[in-house]
């Protein structure tokens, strides 16, 4: 799948010794770019879960219901949708957000999949720009 543009960041943190599900999901959602310090209440984290719920049951939720259920308002989701958006990990089809994928294993291989896709992008445009200066 195709999508419009994607912005990822990915941040080499050393992995947290705990069996901890939160605390795992914490770090692997940080080493994606997706969490920051500035989300004082983890909005963007609790809807991050409750959109791995939804992947989980295959039931895409509106913005107004994860409002609701999370007790944020629709601005504060909608937010944080767009910043998932733009890392490709979640889409919007007919006023309802899902992951991209149905786990986070396969979410990861997708990611591998985006960034090595644009590196070979770059790799062309880098070769041609070489071969105009005749590096």
């Amino acid at each position: 799948m195709a999508l419009a543009a994607q912005k990822y960041t990915i941040v080499t943190l050393r992995k947290p010794k705990t069996d901890n599900i939160n605390v795992l999901l914490q770090w692997l959602g940080t080493s994606l770019g997706l969490f920051s310090l500035r989300d004082k209440d983890k909005s963007q984290f609790r809807i991050f879960i409750e959109l791995l719920k939804s992947a989980k049951s295959q039931t895409p939720r509106t913005s107004d219901e994860l409002a609701e259920f999370l007790e944020l308002t629709r601005g504060t989701v909608i937010h944080h949708m767009n910043k998932l958006m733009a890392a490709g990990l979640v889409i919007h089809d007919k006023n309802t957000y899902l992951l991209r994928v149905e786990n986070l294993k396969t979410l990861i291989d997708e990611v591998e999949q985006d960034i090595k896709r644009t590196c070979e992008r770059l790799r062309l445009v880098a070769s041609e720009i070489d071969g105009k200066l005749h590096l």
